[in-house]
């Protein structure tokens, strides 16, 4: 039986993998559920899956959570804190961790899970933009197994199934709920419309970050870490349909892509159930049925900077990315709040990265310190704005 923490629950990702999950009793249960703040979504969901631990990491929350979990008579466990969600994602509580914690909150807990050598669904993007060095590092030395579980890289993990090094790498864009815009039409843009993804359903950071595109650009920075290729071999492409995931071409001129309907239980039941394949809820592909046609276009550069903004930063190295996402954090959280515009978004990361030169990355604690550092002078700039 394979014993699954779920890390972010209570997101997107987190209801999509217990769906999963759900399908076969049999073969894997949720043992470990953890959520930030929400007490009651995690309290509904462990009535429904009955975990062998909850973890909230709000400390204010763990007595509602305990009472909770003993009013609806149920024997799991409740913890709250950062410290117990990495004590039990290192422990014999789970077998496999889906780490789909938004955020640089989220990094702990995967370098917990690659400490201890456990099968790692990563949807925490950031864990790999903060500290992709770090954190593949840990993976190597402890014999951990990442399966990506963002779409296009899902997809790229699929192609190289036999072990092929790949020449190039083609990430696909849906272009978000923006495309075709003009610059000038994006200054007007509120976050109710950032928020309206046409393909997925996800939360507001990362429904915000698609629409930017500095999810492509920190899906980039992804997956030059996850398959060791410079961001020179690693190309985007915009793809309205949201139906081929990613194209990996090979020297002798072969191109492999994914295809699949835009559904992450998809990735999940990869991750889950790999090397074999199993049952994920999501319907064959019926190409005719979708439109019978596939468009590709070039990202627009001046319309969508953040994702030129994210290769400069993985050209640059070291601390670059980790500048690179802790400004756009604050930036995209500053806008959903109303505080500044949609395109002070990347105007606000690039000014972070013209003020901190890059350092070398050869410690978390260089790291943190870049983090809080970007921080710190983004969260001044939008002051300065606002006043």
């Amino acid at each position: 039986m394979q014993r699954v923490a779920v890390l972010g629950a209570t997101g997107s990702i987190g209801a999509s993998a217990l769906d999963v999950i759900a399908r076969h009793p049999d073969a894997m249960r949720a043992s470990v559920l953890a959520a930030g703040s929400k007490v009651d979504a995690l309290l509904a969901l462990c009535r429904l899956h009955r975990p062998d631990h909850a973890v909230i990491a709000d400390a204010g929350g763990f007595t509602a959570l305990r009472d909770g979990l003993r009013e609806a008579g149920l024997t799991t466990q409740p913890h709250a804190g950062c410290e117990a969600l990495d004590a039990l994602v290192a422990s014999d509580a789970c077998d496999t961790v889906i780490a789909a914690i938004v955020g640089a909150a989220g990094l702990a807990s995967t370098l917990a899970a690659a400490r201890a050598g456990k099968r790692l669904l990563l949807a925490n993007k950031e864990s790999l933009v903060l500290a992709g060095q770090l954190l593949m590092r840990e993976v190597r030395a402890h014999g951990a197994t990442i399966v990506p579980i963002d779409s296009e890289h899902n997809a790229i993990f699929q192609c190289l199934a036999d072990g092929s090094t790949p020449a190039r790498i083609t990430l696909t864009a849906s272009g978000g709920p923006f495309r075709g815009w003009t610059r000038q039409a994006l200054a007007e843009v509120t976050p109710a419309q950032a928020v309206a993804h046409p393909k997925w359903s996800m939360g507001p950071k990362i429904s915000v970050d698609s629409a930017t595109l500095m999810n492509k650009g920190l899906e980039v920075i992804e997956a030059h870490h996850l398959f060791g290729l410079p961001g020179a071999r690693i190309g985007v492409l915009v793809h309205p349909q949201s139906l081929v995931h990613s194209f990996v071409d090979f020297a002798d001129g072969s191109t492999l892509a994914q295809l699949g309907l835009p559904d992450m239980r998809t990735a999940l039941a990869v991750g889950l159930g790999w090397p074999k394949r199993i049952a994920s809820g999501v319907p064959m592909l019926d190409l005719l049925a979708q439109g019978g046609r596939l468009d590709f276009q070039v990202p627009d550069a001046d319309a969508f900077p953040a994702l030129g903004l994210a290769y400069a930063a993985l050209d640059a190295g070291g601390t670059a990315p980790a500048v690179l996402n802790a400004a756009n954090e604050e930036a995209v959280s500053a806008f959903l709040q109303g505080k500044i515009g949609f395109l002070s978004i990347p105007d606000t990361v690039a000014a972070a990265l013209d003020a901190m030169p890059p350092q070398s990355a050869d410690s978390l604690e260089v790291l943190l310190a870049a983090d809080a550092g970007a921080r710190r002078h983004a969260r001044a700039r939008i002051a300065a704005s606002a006043a």
